[in-house]
Parts: C-alpha cells; structure tokens; sequence
C-alpha cells in the first residue's frame, strides 16, 4: 500500500536539502560517513522501532568521487555496490530539473554533475515505488556558502 508523501522536512545532507519524506518514516534519524571503492557516502538514515529491533524505512546517500562522471558510471557503481547485475537491473528514466535520473523498485538516483550523485532508498512495501522517485524530487543542492 503507497502511503502518502507529508511535509515532513528531511533536513541538510552534505550540501543538499531533503524537502520531503514520508510522515510515517522512523523518528530514529542516523547520519553515517563511509567509503566503498574511492566513493566517499554521506548517508542519512530513517528507522523506526519494530518488534524484533528496528527496520529502516528511508535511506539518503549523497555520493561523491571522480569514478561518478556519467549516469551510466553511476548505475554501474551502485550495481556492483548493490551485487547486482546492471543489465538485469530494470530502471526507467525520471525528470530531474534539467537532467533525467533512473528509478527501479525502491530505488532512485541521478547525476548531480561530474563527481557528485545522489541516491535515494526507501522501504518499497512500506511507502510504495513512486516513493522513491517523490523524495528524490524533493531533494535540492543547497547554494556555496
């Protein structure tokens, strides 16, 4: 069942705003900072209480490295990321500004420029398919200080 997107404010994330997440996303919001293949992750996190432990509901990654210069280069990173095969991996195209991003499943990411990308994961059973491509919608570059 798709639940509906609120205005709930994600907050800043490594230069970027988060303009909306789902209102019944967790309360436990986490930042993390990681590295995987000279691919530096600035990653926020949304879980929530279950009975056996927690479950995350939203994942933001904000990616950065010079490996990310296209959007095929960037499908291919979060393919192997993901130990998924890229050719196997069904993505369609979405409006992103001036630019198009590629959406599949719970899934959703595009190329900010060359260096930068940001990707988007949310509990698909939870929030539906489009939730995915609604919170990546909402997400803006934030202007240099």
């Amino acid at each position: 069942m798709a639940v509906e997107m609120g205005g709930r404010d994600g907050g800043e994330l490594d230069g970027f705003h988060v303009g909306r997440v789902p209102e019944e996303a967790g309360d436990l919001v986490s930042d993390f900072a990681s590295e995987w293949e000279d691919v530096t992750f600035a990653s926020r996190v949304w879980e929530r209480a279950v009975e056996d432990g927690h479950r995350v509901d939203l994942r933001v990654h904000v990616l950065r490295g010079e490996r990310l210069t296209t959007l095929v280069q960037v499908r291919e990173f979060l393919a192997e990321y993901h130990e998924r095969d890229s050719a196997e991996w069904p993505l369609a195209e979405f409006s992103r500004g001036e630019g198009v991003g590629l959406a599949g499943g719970d899934e959703a990411f595009w190329l900010v420029r060359p260096g930068l990308a940001v990707d988007v994961l949310v509990d698909v059973e939870r929030f539906g398919a489009e939730a995915s491509i609604e919170v990546a919608s909402s997400i803006t570059e934030l202007p240099h200080a």
